[in-house]
């Protein structure tokens, strides 16, 4: 006879069902912004199903909480948009950062799948992947399509097999000449240019827009840490003679009027750095020459500070909706 076992959700299960609401809940007040402002008629479907995706998502995860009994985050909503703002990105953007955040959610999912057990969770996440990565492909063939899917570094097919014969050699000492780059880490270089690139633009449009003097403070530094990633990535590549990566579709509007609450660019600003932190450890995983690990080591603490720095901020306007935690034990015993 076979019995069904119903657990609660664990922590790891609750972790990944959290962060996706909240990103969601982000998700659909862009998506808004952009479908309101789009007139480009092969950009608006893809729009509008990124926006589907995004509530469905927060429709699943309100369901399973609600039969759970746990709290429904409270995330971001229409008090954080303002649709009769002008628009603040030109027509080809919102596909350049949906297929940024694609990238960035597939990854996400992966690993979330990987730590959750409970049946349901795991079918929630694994179709939460599915739907991303169809998403993803439609992006690049609408990208390369209007010609601004940016293309990594080519390189020459190599003709034989080679193994690695001198450590020495392909660990690059500071002193030794350096070896070329593989493509491992061209592979992670490009990741981050494009990455920062994209940032780049959000930043620039944000500052156009926030009033608030510290807010634009924060985001101008942020706005030079990015420069400053791309600066070093793309001057790796020229060194290398090898040519720099330029993001095609760059494009920021006039407007001074902000489409988006303080609130959320705050928080949208500090998940992407919180992202950063993640692809350079990763870049720096995957790097073998001591050039490009000592820039990469020196980055993450700047990254690391950056993000204390938003989050410090979001703290002190109570903009930061704090994760599901543990009971306080000790102050549990002292009461």
């Amino acid at each position: 006879m076979n019995t069904k076992h119903t657990v609660g959700l664990s922590s790891t299960e609750i972790a990944g069902l959290w962060a996706t609401y909240i990103n969601d809940s982000m998700s659909i007040c862009l998506s808004k912004h952009f479908m309101e402002q789009s007139n480009n008629e092969d950009v608006k479907p893809i729009i509008q199903l990124t926006l589907d995706i995004s509530q469905k998502h927060i429709e699943e995860i309100k369901n399973i909480f609600e039969k759970e009994n746990f709290p429904i985050p409270k995330g971001f909503s229409d008090e954080d948009i303002d649709l009769s703002a002008p628009p603040l990105f030109f027509n080809l953007f919102p596909i350049s950062y949906a297929y940024g955040m694609s990238r960035m959610s597939m990854v996400n999912y992966s690993m979330i799948i990987s730590n959750v057990a409970r049946e349901d969770i795991r079918s929630f996440f694994s179709k939460c992947l599915t739907s991303t990565l169809d998403l993803y492909n439609t992006l690049v063939n609408l990208m390369l399509s209007k010609g601004i899917y940016d293309r990594p570094t080519m390189i020459p097919y190599p003709d034989k097999v080679e193994f690695i014969k001198e450590k020495e050699t392909f660990l690059s000492k500071w002193f030794e000449k350096k070896r070329p780059l593989n493509v491992l880490e061209l592979s992670e270089i490009f990741f981050n240019i494009e990455r920062n690139y994209t940032a780049l633009v959000l930043l620039t449009g944000f500052i156009q827009v926030v009033k608030d003097d510290q807010i634009k403070k924060f985001l101008t530094k942020g706005k030079e840490l990015a420069q400053k990633q791309i600066q070093f990535l793309n001057q790796t590549l020229i060194k290398e003679d090898l040519l720099g990566t330029t993001m095609v579709n760059s494009e920021v509007s006039t407007s001074t009027t902000s489409p988006f609450s303080e609130k959320l660019i705050m928080n949208l600003v500090t998940i992407l750095n919180t992202q950063g932190v993640t692809y350079i450890g990763h870049a720096l995983a995957s790097s073998a020459r001591i050039d490009l690990a000592n820039e990469y080591s020196k980055l993450i603490p700047e990254i690391l500070q950056y993000g204390k720095e938003g989050t410090d901020i979001l703290i002190e306007r109570g903009w930061l909706e704090e994760p599901p935690h543990t009971p306080n034990r000790k102050e549990l015993a002292e009461n």
